[in-house]
């Protein structure tokens, strides 16, 4: 021991946990969890910081990346270069983050595991969405830190508008904790921040209409819906993914085909692993596992054996690979230095708070800016706002024998301050003449405003919380997408019913196949003769065929032309808007592809025992073929359909209802003719019949059935028909003679050249609406308490008015248990709709006199 060294005992068990917390501590708050205010860990900090100094904008061009990792090794991260970059690419792979934060170029690895290529040979810069994460950096919005080696400074916190947190997630893990948050998609999460700002006792049931649940970035299926809410309301749950998959015909082989994998897992391990367990005779049923993804997208393709079941196959995939993962949600950041556990409604407090200090600190720095700038201008305004006061300051400045005593000349002749006195001498010559001085004046008035506006925006909060509330709607309008990750409610112990409401939606499904449910509250109300307003945005040669009302706890059964039966609960059909398009049928149930679903029954519960035996289902064919069959036979559908009736050669199925046995069964044919039969004349038949006679067709090549109805109150109930050119009438039923199945039937519409063929029959109350789309995706919704029952013969009446070249589509039935008020259609100028002038009223009580007789000229 040399002079001057003294040995300190120390205990070595105190010593040990001394150091233990320091290092736990440290790895804790410096390394391994999220600051809730910005969500990023110490690392991913320094990297965007790093590359700002650099700056590699997203507007500029890309930098070598050994480069980017050198500037933030060098000055804010002194570990392993490969920390700095490992995170940096991961940033940049769009399967790993929800919305990237670094543009990478060059090769960054892949979903299968490959490696990125070495830092030498990519480049990178900020995505776009990160100057959003960096905005006001420089307005002292954030306290700043010395780096390690106390010469240059960084942020503590960046002063994000995106709430990073729960937009792309974090992982760690610490000492003694973990964390592992699930990312979100950006508009769900300010439309909940948004609720959050307008209602703060808002629920976490609230939140949750907004953040409906995780979306991960590879896209999936979430299974069952338990674990998120049990993760929303206390930051911990279990989220089961699941695949996308489909089953497809290939080369005469039933495949089941995978598109999106759950997140985290590596394609090629999960394909190497399930062919593993094929070749041991663990999982049966695959002949061969293909990769068929290219750059665009993913498609794994499980070839089955002949005889194997789609389905079955399927959910072993589910159970033994990882075609089904979870996601465990633990949502532990760092709030003040200290590590806690939040949930949903926490995350969005935190955010909100540090957005709130962040718009305070950045006013109080641009308000310093402007007084300190009205300040120098106030001077100028003294020295060079009237010539003699100008003559005056040259003068001091010509006779002064220094600068500093021109300085002091000008503060005592002028009472000017330092700072003043000093901006005066640094003036330019030009700043002297009359355009310029003007200027100065227009720019005093515009600061002088600009401060009071800032000091506005420090004494009011709400002020405040606007700018934060229209920061992240712009935000939100930039960067906002749709969902990647679906949810399936049903998969999981919950039941989804509890919280979805039993609200009133319509069902449209256009003529190629695509299907949404809206809230029937988007349908607004016209009066007869409307000209419409705009229901859907479909293909140039699409148009909206099918529409039907229904509640979110239905039931419904999808029948194809091909004579196939699919089932699916309402609430499970996509929401869209009343523009939107929807999702393709294809896509929600395993149709065949050269099959259209041709008709729907909405049911009640299919669990029912009471209830199925006591319906049946009547369907009738293009060439008038009728069948009825128990609707108990449909109660246990299958994923890939059940035959509900034999299709004869050269014919379809057109149309399915539901009825008690007791009913009045109606067909109507496109030359006008109807034929009334009693629903008992029509004998129960098994799913595989294919029916009998329900009306003769005649001679006529082009005829065929346009519908079908079933009357239960004779009373109550009126025929509507309606033309292909906007004519329409309802009928009494009374005015139909009952006949046997079989017949020519009756005349139900005045076919002419006006008129156009038939084209659609509904049973109809007073109570009800009926909304008519054409084909050019026009709807119109009317009561039809509006049209009055006239002859069966008659031509009808003009319920819509059609542009040049344009036909109705389809009608539908919408009944409404409560009177919508009438609303006042505006057209494209905000002009009101004038709904029928007394020419249009003369003209249609003349047809309607008229077409009583049409042979009378």
């Amino acid at each position: 021991m040399t002079e001057g060294e003294r040995l300190i005992p120390i205990n070595i068990e105190d010593e040990m946990k001394s150091a233990y917390i320091d290092y736990s501590m440290s790895v804790i708050v410096s390394r391994a969890l999220p600051d809730v205010r910005d969500g990023l860990k110490p690392v991913h900090r320094r990297v965007l910081f790093g590359m700002y100094e650099l700056g590699v904008f997203s507007n500029r061009s890309y930098k070598k990346s050994a480069r980017i990792v050198g500037e933030v090794l060098g000055k804010f991260h002194p570990h392993g270069d490969s920390s700095v970059y490992d995170t940096m690419v991961r940033m940049a792979q769009p399967w790993s983050l929800r919305y990237l934060l670094v543009d990478g170029q060059g090769n960054y690895g892949s979903v299968d595991g490959d490696p990125p290529a070495a830092m030498r040979y990519t480049e990178a810069r900020l995505q776009k969405i990160s100057d959003e994460l960096l905005a006001d950096l420089d307005k002292e919005t954030v306290d700043f830190q010395l780096n390690f080696d106390d010469t240059i400074q960084e942020p503590t916190v960046l002063p994000t508008r995106v709430p990073n947190l729960l937009v792309n997630g974090a992982s760690g893990i610490a000492v003694g904790m973990a964390t592992n948050m699930a990312p979100h998609n950006l508009t769900e999460v300010i439309d909940g921040t948004v609720a959050y700002i307008d209602n703060r006792e808002i629920t976490i049931d609230e939140l949750t209409q907004h953040i409906k649940a995780p979306d991960f970035p590879t896209g999936g299926t979430i299974y069952g819906y338990d674990g998120v809410k049990q993760a929303f309301e206390t930051g911990r749950g279990r989220v089961v993914l699941r695949a996308k998959t489909n089953f497809e015909e290939v080369h005469g082989r039933d495949c089941i085909i995978a598109t999106e994998i759950p997140y985290q897992v590596n394609k090629a391990d999960m394909i190497a692993k399930t062919a593993e367990l094929v070749k041991d005779g663990k999982l049966d049923g695959i002949s061969e596992i293909r990769d068929e993804s290219d750059r665009k997208g993913m498609r794994i393709v499980y070839v089955l054996k002949m005889d194997a079941v789609p389905n079955v196959v399927l959910n072993k995939l589910f159970k033994y690979t990882q075609l089904q993962s979870s996601f465990s949600v633990n949502n532990i950041a760092l709030v003040n230095g200290r590590p806690e556990q939040l949930n949903l409604k926490d995350m969005i407090y935190h955010f909100v708070e540090h957005r709130h200090e962040v718009i305070v600190r950045r006013t109080e720095y641009e308000l310093r800016k402007a007084q300190e700038r009205a300040h120098i201008l106030e001077g100028y305004m003294k020295v060079i706002g009237t010539q003699d006061d100008l003559d005056r300051a040259i003068r001091i400045i010509r006779e002064s024998a220094t600068p500093e005593d021109a300085r002091s000349g000008l503060m005592v002749a002028f009472e000017l301050s330092e700072i003043q006195a000093r901006a005066i001498l640094d003036l330019r010559l030009r700043t002297l003449t009359g355009l310029e001085i003007d200027k100065i004046r227009e720019e005093y008035d515009e600061i002088m405003k600009m401060i009071n506006h800032l000091k506005d925006i420090l004494a009011n909060e709400d002020l405040r919380m606007q700018i934060i509330k229209d920061e992240l709607l712009e935000v939100r309008k930039k960067y906002g997408d749709e969902r990647r990750t679906d949810i399936d409610y049903a998969g999981g112990d919950l039941n989804i019913e509890d919280l979805i409401p039993d609200e009133k939606v319509v069902l449209t499904i256009s003529h190629m196949g695509y299907i949404k449910r809206t809230p029937l509250t988007e349908y607004r109300k016209q009066s007869r003769g409307g000209v419409g307003n705009r229901a859907a945005t479909t293909r140039d040669e699409d148009f909206l065929e099918y529409m039907v009302s229904a509640s979110n706890h239905q039931y419904m059964l999808f029948f194809t032309e091909k004579g196939k039966c699919y089932w699916m609960r309402v609430y499970e059909i996509p929401e869209g808007s009343k523009t939107s398009k929807g999702r393709a049928i294809q896509n929600l149930i395993n149709i065949e592809p050269d099959d259209k679903v041709k008709a729907y029954i909405r049911t009640h519960d299919l669990m029912d025992e009471e209830y199925v035996n006591n319906h049946y289902v009547i369907m009738v064919t293009k060439n008038g073929i009728i069948k009825k069959t128990s609707l108990e036979a449909y109660s246990r559908p299958r994923t890939n359909g059940i035959n509900a009736i034999t299709v004869r050669e050269g014919d379809t199925l057109l149309e399915a209802l539901l009825t008690d046995g007791k009913s009045q069964i109606m067909i109507a044919s496109r030359y006008g003719k109807a034929i009334r039969f009693e629903d008992e004349k029509v004998r129960p038949m098994g799913r595989t019949a294919s029916g009998v006679r329900g009306i003769n067709l005649g001679d006529a090549a082009d005829n065929e059935v346009i519908g079908m109805i079933v009357v239960s109150d004779m009373e109550k109930e009126t025929v509507l028909v309606v033309s292909e050119q906007g004519y329409g009438k309802r009928s009494s039923i009374e005015d139909y003679r009952e006949t046997n199945r079989g017949g020519k039937g009756v005349t139900t519409l005045n076919i002419t050249d006006k008129t156009g063929k038939l084209i659609a029959i509904e049973a109809v109350t007073d109570e009800d609406d009926l909304m008519i789309i054409n084909k050019s995706g026009v709807a119109i919704r009317t009561g039809l308490d509006e049209i009055r029952v006239m002859g069966r013969a008659t031509q009808g009446v003009r319920l819509i008015n059609l542009k040049k070249n344009d036909e109705i589509a389809a009608i539908a039935k919408v009944e409404v248990e409560e009177e919508l008020e009438d609303e006042v259609e505006l057209d494209e100028n905000g002009n009101p709709i004038v709904v029928e002038d007394s020419n249009e009223n003369n003209e249609t009580q003349a047809e309607e006199t008229t077409a009583e007789n049409p042979n009378n000229e």
